[in-house]
């Protein structure tokens, strides 16, 4: 594949310099498909280990093919491989990542509710505006910010511009689309600050005092329990939980969009 890009801009250039962006647009679909089918490939396989029964290949391949391409159908069945292997953690952790790229997934909804009833853990707490930032998928929330920032700016000064006669509705339309840019901003804040939320990954994870293996142990959290990191000192995180506070390792947590 390596060879194909200078292959192609060669016979560009003897076909002519209107046709290299045609040739070098072709080159660069086919790459695409390539990336996207061997992505599906490691999906197809997935489900094909799930189904035979080999459960640990089948979570592997899954995490594969989220990591090439992330999407809520690859983590809903990360989630629930990783259920039947009796990881509640690291499930829960995969639907919550389907329900960050998809907030409508109704596969995952689902079986985090039925996740966290058999667990006996609760979901995370959430500020308002990080409640609002769920409504809609994350990129959605920056389009909508640029688009109504835009629509608040045109409706005031093209008018001007072109000398149109001031009008109720230019003003009605600007007053909207500058109260859907703040309310934008104000989930897009929410957001980042559900970056910091993560779910424990094994049972009895130990809550230190400080952030050093050999320190008191202050809690033991339970495994898809969630936390809010707070700050990051070497292979440690501080973290807020409903029940306590300590430094917990790195590895023993997993972040919503890590």
């Amino acid at each position: 594949m390596n060879g194909i890009l200078p292959k192609l801009e060669r016979l560009a250039q003897l076909l002519g310099a209107r046709w290299v962006s045609v040739v070098l647009a072709l080159a660069l679909a086919g790459l695409l498909l390539k990336a996207r089918a061997a992505t599906d490939d490691s999906f197809t396989h997935g489900v094909a280990s799930a189904r035979s029964g080999q459960l640990s290949m089948a979570a592997a391949t899954f995490e594969k093919s989220v990591q090439a391409r992330p999407s809520s159908g690859g983590f809903v069945n990360l989630g629930v491989t990783e259920w039947q292997r009796g990881r509640a953690g690291t499930a829960i952790l995969a639907w919550e990542r389907a329900m960050w790229i998809d907030p409508f997934d109704e596969s995952a909804a689902q079986n985090l509710k039925f996740a966290r009833t058999v667990a006996q853990v609760d979901e995370p707490e959430l500020r308002w505006f990080e409640t609002a930032s769920t409504w809609l998928p994350p990129n959605a929330w920056v389009w909508l910010a640029g688009t109504s920032l835009w629509l608040a700016v045109g409706a005031l000064v093209l008018p001007q511009v072109f000398r149109w006669r001031k009008s109720g509705w230019q003003q009605t339309l600007a007053a909207l689309g500058l109260c859907a840019f703040i309310f934008s901003v104000t989930a897009n804040l929410g957001v980042v600050s559900r970056t910091d939320i993560g779910f424990v990954l094994k049972k009895n994870a130990p809550l230190r005092l400080t952030p050093t293996s050999g320190s008191e142990l202050t809690f033991t959290l339970s495994a898809g329990e969630p936390v809010r990191r707070l700050k990051t000192r070497g292979n440690y995180f501080f973290v807020r939980t409903p029940m306590a506070a300590g430094w917990i390792e790195r590895d023993q947590v997993g972040l919503i969009n890590e």
